[in-house]
């Protein structure tokens, strides 16, 4: 029996979402933040999509969102000229970082002590969160608008993609360039795997993954339609990506082979990303929705529940049926 993908459906937002981060896995799971033009970044249990609260603050579209790794604290990246640090568990506002222009991208540390954040003003920031009062240390080099900056090799480096064509690796003492890599066009996305020592880069209709060590490129894949956002999994399976046909496609990582592709959108894809357990993937669209996918159809897990009807075992003991989600109120 073929199985059938049944996606859980977040509502809430009234804007397109824009960019999303899962938490780390702590004892009461992982987490889930959105960030949408609507200026409501959510937080939600990463297993369910169930909405937890809403941080309100921003008086604008907010560009980029992140969870430390034990969701306790979240950032925020807004068009109001604010980066925001909140408190994950009540919602509070912690700090409000000023900028001099729309911020696009937020990643704290691993202890949560620094945030860097980027954007429209082409520079990147690091603030020391114990010292928000001190000025942000800052590194020039990008001639566009910055889209995602995050830390790298052991926070030692930073990684950057820009609107000027290019990601560039800067090292964070001496916030000197280090390499640079030009593309024909500008990225659209990008996601450092440090365990799996794999740099995931999309562009136009390319989804190419690259050595963290060496930057060199290992593979790329090309899409039917230009992809805004691609994610690999933690075990490195399978590649999820979406994009501007409103659909999400699915790659075997060793052969480039398409494994399934589904429209569940009404709209395009603006962002996906696999939970830090790889059992499922999170994607944000134009449409104001989240929606959560599973990467094993059939599991029982979070709100899905696999019904297997007897008769249809006892003919076949070995096929596979689809999981159907519980919907909540």
């Amino acid at each position: 029996m073929a199985m059938r993908q049944t996606p859980l459906t977040c509502s809430g937002h009234t804007r397109p979402v824009v960019d999303l981060a899962f938490s780390g896995i702590t004892p009461y799971g992982a987490f889930l933040i959105s960030a949408c033009k609507d200026g409501k970044p959510m937080l939600r249990q990463g297993d369910t999509g169930d909405w937890i609260g809403t941080f309100l603050g921003h008086k604008g579209a907010v560009w980029g969102a992140t969870l430390n790794k034990n969701a306790t604290k979240a950032a925020t990246a807004a068009a109001d000229f604010t980066a925001k640090v909140w408190d994950a568990v009540t919602g509070d506002e912690i700090i409000t970082l000023a900028h001099k222009h729309i911020v696009k991208s937020v990643d704290f540390t691993e202890d949560s002590n620094n945030l860097l954040t980027g954007g429209q003003d082409k520079l990147l920031r690091i603030y020391d969160l114990n010292k928000p009062e001190t000025e942000p240390e800052e590194i020039s080099g990008h001639t566009s608008s910055i889209k995602k900056a995050l830390w790298y090799n052991n926070e030692k480096q930073i990684i950057s993609a820009a609107d000027d064509k290019t990601v560039r690796l800067w090292d964070r003492a001496s916030k000197s360039e280090v390499k640079t890599l030009q593309f024909g066009m500008s990225v659209s996305s990008m996601e450092y795997i440090p365990d799996g020592e794999t740099l995931l880069i999309t562009y136009g209709r390319t989804i190419a993954l690259y050595n963290t060590t060496s930057l060199e490129l290992v593979k790329s894949f090309e899409a039917p339609a230009p992809i805004n956002s691609a994610s690999l999994h933690p075990e490195k399976e399978c590649i999820v990506a979406g994009g501007d046909d409103f659909k999400l496609y699915k790659y075997d990582y060793s052969t480039g082979e398409e494994l399934e592709s589904y429209k569940g959108h009404f709209g395009p894809v603006h962002c996906v990303r696999f939970s830090p357990d790889g059992e499922l993937y999170a994607s944000g669209s134009e449409d104001g929705t989240l929606r959560l996918w599973q990467t094993a159809v059939g599991k029982t897990y979070g709100l899905w529940k696999c019904v297997l009807p007897e008769e249809l075992v006892s003919e076949n003991p070995d096929a596979v049926y689809s999981s159907t989600p519980e919907i909540k109120a």
